[in-house]
């Protein structure tokens, strides 16, 4: 027996019964010792017996119960990885932690997402198990670590290596082709030994040291082909000079070199592009100024960021950025949001106005009251989003993961079979034997295979959120490549949201009257048609009347209790709900203003209809444009609304939308997404993230547009910065290249690793007569990955065809 103790943090209690049944929840696991639950604290100490029960275990059975399990995440800054077989091994010395849930590593950005239970396991040892691994912890993101330093000094101590491995290779390769004279007190073989030992155990010692750790771990990583291949060559040199069996057709002292060489500048290379496919994210940490000035009684006080608090007024000078969120409390000034929006055009603040951390302010001083600080900031949200998404991997991912698990036994063994074949079976000298089998093993790159993807991922993502596209996962870029429909919300979506009063058409009441009595009751409605009927009352000196007993009816209307009677508002439903008839006058011209595209809000008192009020929400200018671009694109565009089909209809004319779904109540939304998946349809649906959260969840791609810096980063696993729709298009554009270059990195390190390690192991070499010498085939694998990742890199560039035709004042 093993007894453990844990403690795990516990939330949703609320009283003592709760406590109670989550102690009996976990009694009732096999192994459990013993279990107390302290309302207070919300935590559950368990004792168990750890060979029978697991922590993961007593987690799942608290969650059963009802409750939730407060989770820890921490991001771990690690060096030291070349290939996806480091990826998996330090996931797997993670995952051994107990109390650790999830591990994700992301090799591009050289980064370790952990999600753990901090009562049960620390970063301290989380940083033990990364270098029990044989590899460097560099710190957790966010705090200060060595990260830059360690990786810059890194790069330096490469070049160096790289200068002498091409010094010592060069003078090599002349010692070779000098006359055999006696120029020296020694043979020419122990002269290029005495040149290439110093250089090569200098080069070569940080790739033998992480070949041994990752054998004494039970792993197999490319370091330790590499090692195989640079050792074999360097070995069978040492024997050629002093005669051990072998004869001097042997030495290659310059081949051993040279390949510790080619390595180097590989990851030299490789490491520096890695660095830059980052830059969206360090970029967007580097909008926060480190400093804010504070007004307090008057005067001011340059302080720290990290000292900022809640309700504080800042004051932002122009030129300078605005340091936390808040509300403009004095000054006027123009803002430039396109750091955080993407929108081009700067946008005036004045009093009232909300700002946003890291923006800049232009013309101006303003003041303003800090409403969010440090992580609550809008910025900070964006950081942590673009941060978790890059961390995220695609199915796409799967197939290089199957391929790199298979990928260093199978080139072990090809090695090893062309060296039996050649020399064993074909009767080649030993050398051309002992020649194909270090060329394969160090041709062969599994680090393409395992850059492919996240490389790609991490620029990609990073180039949205600089777009003003946030993308909440890699998942999210591979079913834009796969959309069929696309399912837009009307109101606040197609629209522009602040429906405004049109026409009044009263029956029994006068213009005032009506409007009056629709108003009192709407005043308590959180609708955006109510709250047009109340602005426009209140634009006409109208005064309320105190109304009782308000209920309302989502997607029907609203009743209350004014002093002039009993009044209700809302669609002709709601109104035969009520048994109230409509007279076939206001019906007709309820008709007439529904064919004109507005929305008919019948007013009755007492049980009589009144008349009908019609409202218009203006469609937004660029709605049109980004409807035809989408079936340019061969995707079928859908409307949903509550409206009345004669009113949606009017509107999809407008902006040319064939599907319409009306008279959809706010819940039926997610059910008619599902219809069209049953049809076999991938859809996404957008929609302002407000009140559509059912519909997209439901969606196989749910994206939330947003009106500036004013979004719900919760809701979609896209969230649009500006307001408008035509980002979508971008948003769809921009996810199909991140997919299509993922692919052509997978192919290029498919199509990489195919053809040259057969011409390494002498495919050609009977027909052709070609060979693969072990040096140019180190200098081929130095460029596949370096290769890959710069191909990555290129999505830096890529400004999506929509938003380029903006740029140009054009209509694409």
């Amino acid at each position: 027996m093993l007894d453990k103790k844990a403690e795990i943090k516990v939330s949703g209690m609320t009283c003592a019964t709760c406590a109670a049944t989550i102690e009996s929840a976990l009694k009732r696991k096999e192994g459990v010792l013993q279990a107390q639950v302290n309302l207070g604290s919300e935590t559950a100490h368990v004792e168990y017996d750890a060979t029978r029960v697991v922590l993961a275990e007593l987690e799942e059975a608290v969650r059963g119960a009802g409750y939730g399990v407060e989770e820890d995440r921490a991001t771990i800054n690690v060096g030291g990885m070349v290939c996806a077989t480091c990826v998996s091994t330090i996931e797997g010395a993670l995952s051994d932690l107990e109390g650790v849930y999830e591990v994700r590593v992301n090799l591009a950005a050289e980064k370790a997402y952990v999600t753990y239970n901090s009562r049960v396991v620390t970063p301290t040892e989380m940083r033990k198990a990364i270098e029990d691994a044989g590899y460097d912890y560099l710190g957790l993101e966010g705090e200060g670590g060595q990260e830059a330093e360690v990786r810059g000094k890194d790069l330096e101590e490469k070049k160096r290596k790289i200068i002498v491995g091409t010094l010592s290779s060069a003078l090599l390769m002349a010692m070779m082709h000098l006359p055999n004279v006696h120029l020296l007190p020694i043979s020419m073989d122990l002269a290029m030994l005495a040149v290439a030992a110093p250089a090569f155990v200098y080069i070569s010692n940080p790739i033998f040291q992480a070949a041994s750790r990752a054998l004494r771990n039970g792993n197999l990583n490319m370091d330790s082909m590499y090692s195989l291949g640079m050792g074999t060559a360097f070995a069978s040199s040492l024997f050629a000079t002093f005669g051990i069996e072998l004869s001097k057709d042997f030495v290659l002292y310059e081949t051993a070199v040279m390949l510790a060489t080619f390595l180097t500048l590989g990851r030299y290379l490789e490491a520096s592009a890695k660095g830059r496919t980052s830059d969206a994210i360090r970029k967007l940490m580097d909008l926060s100024p480190r400093t804010a000035i504070v007004v307090v009684d008057g005067r001011e006080a340059e302080i720290p960021i990290e000292e900022v608090i809640e309700g504080q007024i800042i004051l932002v000078r122009p030129g300078e950025r605005i340091p936390t969120d808040g509300e403009v409390v004095d000054g006027e000034s123009y803002v430039d949001e396109s750091m955080i929006t993407g929108e081009a055009i700067p946008v005036l603040k004045s009093a009232g106005s909300k700002v946003v951390g890291g923006t800049l302010n232009v013309n101006s001083a303003i003041a303003f009251r800090a409403t969010k600080v440090g992580r609550e900031t809008v910025l900070a949200q964006i950081i942590a989003l673009v941060d978790q998404a890059q961390s995220s991997r695609p199915p796409i991912q799967r197939i290089a993961d199957r391929a790199v698990g298979y990928f260093i036994p199978v080139v072990l063994g090809i090695a090893f079979g062309s060296f039996a074949v050649w020399y064993l079976l074909l009767g080649q000298t030993l050398l051309f034997a002992l020649t194909t089998m270090i060329s394969v093993l160090v041709v062969a790159c599994p680090c393409a295979l395992g850059l492919a993807t996240p490389t790609a991922v991490t620029v990609g993502i990073g180039r949205a959120a600089q777009l003003g596209v946030l993308i909440k996962s890699g998942g999210a870029l591979e079913v834009s490549e796969k959309l069929v429909t696309i399912v837009f919300d009307k109101t606040g979506t197609l629209t522009l949201g602040r429906p405004e009063v049109i026409d009044i058409y009263p029956s029994g009441a006068e213009d005032r009257v009506l409007l009056g009595l629709a108003a009192s009751v709407e005043r308590f409605s959180e609708h955006p048609l109510g709250e047009a009927i109340v602005r426009s009352a209140r634009s006409k000196g109208i005064d309320l009347m105190r109304a009782e007993g308000f209920s309302a009816i989502p997607g029907k209307g609203v009743r209350a209790r004014v002093e002039l009677g009993d009044v209700a508002a809302g669609n002709r439903s709601f109104l035969a709900d009520l048994g109230i008839d409509i007279p076939d006058d206001l019906s007709k011209k309820a008709f007439t203003m529904e064919e004109a595209g507005r929305t008919a809000i019948f007013v009755a008192r007492g049980g009589d209809a009144l008349g009908v009020v019609g409202i218009a929400d203006m469609v937004k200018p660029r709605a049109w444009l980004a409807v035809r671009k989408l079936n340019e694109m061969g995707l079928g565009v859908v409307m949903i609304t509550g409206d009345n089909p004669r009113s949606a209809e009017a509107v999809a004319r407008e902006i040319g939308i064939d599907q319409v779904y009306a008279e959809v109540l706010p819940q039926e939304k997610a059910s008619k997404v599902a219809r069209l998946q049953e049809e076999g349809r991938v859809v996404a649906f957008v929609g302002d993230g407000i009140n559509d959260a059912p519909a997209l969840a439901q969606a196989d791609l749910g994206i939330a547009i947003g009106s500036g810096t004013d979004v719900a980063m919760e809701a979609g696993e896209m969230v649009l910065m500006r307001d408008d729709l035509m980002d979508v298009v971008s948003a769809i554009q921009l996810s199909r290249k991140v997919i299509s270059r993922i692919k052509l990195n997978i192919f290029w390190a498919f199509a990489y690793n195919a053809a040259l390690i057969p011409i390494a192991a002498g495919a050609l070499y009977p027909s052709m007569g070609i060979s693969f010498r072990p040096e140019l085939a180190g200098l081929a694998m130095a460029a596949s990955s370096v290769t890959v990742v710069s191909l990555s890199l290129l999505l830096k560039r890529y400004v999506p065809p929509a938003r380029a035709a903006e740029a140009r004042g054009g209509d694409i």
